[in-house]
């Protein structure tokens, strides 16, 4: 008999997981892209994107307890449809879409670790994906706990930047001057959200553990809810002192934006460096994780080469699928700049999302297993547009 996943998550362990890809794969690195696409009209656009991830977040969550297994979006497809090519493409492309985001987030950690080590992008960059290549290969409970860790000083440090805007109210007053009387442009909001829609993504990544979770059926859902609620109000915060503290244009210029945020007030930024990198090496390393599990469900599922669905019977972990992982990773982050990076995640994500929200009505046709939470038709739907309005919207503006 081969040698199987371990169910070793509870609910807190998978909200911190979930917790910890949003928020290192976005505000750490990208809130400075955001503030030079929308200038003082940033937090608009992240409330935009929050709203788009918001109806999707509640359709993966009623999926996820309706078919608690990896490869989570393929499988979803493949019960709606029966098109095995589908499945196997979209798999794929959510795979991509991590190892995308895991190389994106990588990049930002060289600028947060520059202040520390000088060392060039390219070496920062490699060692920090190859180590974190093995601490996923290690163990599940291993990893996540690490990443737990992780997001618990990620969490700390962001709300060291809304204590600092608080501390600091001449300021704050101003940048919130400068927010309402800014002409509101759709079109630069729309913009921006699309960046910021980036840092969203990762809600999505929990369901492709779900064969790692106790009790899947009632976990998966509530703390996938539990992960967007909680990194919608901290960006929300921080990102309103952000430009409140900091001119938009220096933050689009920044490396690391909110030392930047730290250093505009006079208080080193040493503190919130260190944080930024946790937060950018756990937001990776939980990429990694999960792009590894839905190669290893896709393989078990024959859609992809069984090599990639073993298991190791020592760490319970797919070795082969997560070094397949690790080196698609470096590769892609040493060779595509970080906007790139993060723009070609949003452009996959949302074309799934469009696709999963598409498999909930239709797999809807069937009555629900056992006692799970059914949300209101509009979900779905409101999911479909949403997602379609924000890929076309920045591809017509």
């Amino acid at each position: 008999m081969s040698t199987q996943l371990e169910r070793r998550l509870g609910f807190w362990l998978l909200s911190l997981y979930g917790l910890g890809n949003i928020l290192g794969a976005g505000i750490y690195v990208l809130i400075g892209k955001v503030a030079g696409e929308a200038g003082f009209l940033a937090p608009w656009s992240f409330l935009l994107a929050s709203i788009v991830a918001g109806f999707t977040a509640f359709t993966y969550a009623e999926l996820s307890a309706r078919f608690p297994v990896a490869a989570g979006e393929a499988v979803y497809l493949h019960e709606a449809f029966g098109f095995a090519p589908l499945s196997g493409a979209v798999g794929l492309l959510i795979s991509l879409a991590g190892m995308l985001s895991a190389a994106a987030i990588a990049r930002g950690f060289a600028g947060y670790a520059q202040v520390y080590l000088a060392l060039p992008d390219a070496v920062l960059t490699a060692l920090v994906i190859i180590a974190l290549g093995a601490l996923a290969a290690w163990g599940i409970s291993q990893s996540v706990s690490v990443a737990a860790v992780f997001t618990l000083v990620e969490i700390a440090g962001l709300l060291a930047v809304i204590g600092l805007g608080l501390l600091h109210k001449p300021e704050l007053s101003r940048g919130f001057d400068a927010f309402i009387h800014t002409d509101v442009k759709i079109n630069v909001i729309v913009v921006g959200a699309f960046l910021a829609f980036y840092a969203y993504i990762g809600f999505e990544d929990m369901v492709n553990i779900a064969e790692e979770v106790r009790d899947p059926e009632h976990t998966m859902p509530r703390a996938i809810i539990f992960a967007l609620l909680v990194s919608t109000l901290l960006y929300a915060g921080v990102a309103f002192v952000a430009i409140a503290l900091v001119p938009p244009d220096k933050l689009a210029m920044s490396a690391a934006p909110l030392a930047d945020v730290f250093r505009a007030t006079g208080v080193s930024p040493l503190f919130i460096t260190f944080v930024g990198l946790f937060a950018v090496v756990n937001g990776a390393l939980i990429q990694i994780i999960m792009a590894a599990r839905i190669l290893y469900g896709m393989g078990k599922r024959h859609w992809l080469p069984s090599v990639v669905s073993r298991v190791s019977p020592r760490t319970h972990t797919p070795l082969i699928a997560t070094m397949v992982v690790t080196a698609v990773v470096v590769i892609l982050a040493l060779w595509f700049p970080l906007k790139t990076l993060a723009a070609y995640t949003s452009y996959l994500i949302l074309t799934v999302f469009f696709l999963i929200n598409l498999s909930l009505l239709v797999i809807r046709r069937s009555p629900p297993p056992g006692n799970i939470v059914v949300y209101p038709a509009w979900v779905p739907v409101g999911g479909m547009l949403t997602s379609a309005g924000l890929f076309l919207g920045q591809l017509l503006l």
